[in-house]
């Protein structure tokens, strides 16, 4: 476990309830003062490396909310984003999508046949 310095990536990881998506939010370390890292963002976390088990083995907290922690990038949380991202992108276009009857029985053929 190591302090955070000037270039280092990172991550945090909000889901609102248990039926929600995973957003991924990435920043890098701009600055750092004697006992915090400033996040290009404008976040500050606390520059001193916690265990954290809920995504990743080491955490750093967010000043003044110690129950939010960024960690270090890592190429699975970037591939995590990835299909993350992926799978809003999918809700929100079928969100916004208004579908005609031909669209309708075009995609239920698709899963008839898929089965």
């Amino acid at each position: 476990m190591r302090k955070l310095e000037v270039g280092d990536k990172l991550y945090n990881v909000k889901q609102n309830g248990f039926a929600d998506f995973a957003r991924y939010t990435f920043s890098e370390v701009v600055a750092l003062t004697k006992t915090l890292a400033v996040l290009k963002n404008g976040i500050r976390l606390i520059n001193y490396p916690k265990e954290s088990y809920i995504m990743s083995d080491v955490g750093y907290s967010v000043n003044r909310d110690k129950s939010t922690h960024w960690h270090l990038v890592s190429i699975n949380a970037i591939r995590n984003a990835q299909i993350e991202n992926a799978k809003i992108e999918a809700h929100d276009w079928f969100e916004a999508k208004e579908f005609t009857i031909e669209e309708i029985q075009f995609i239920y053929n698709q899963f008839k046949k898929k089965q």
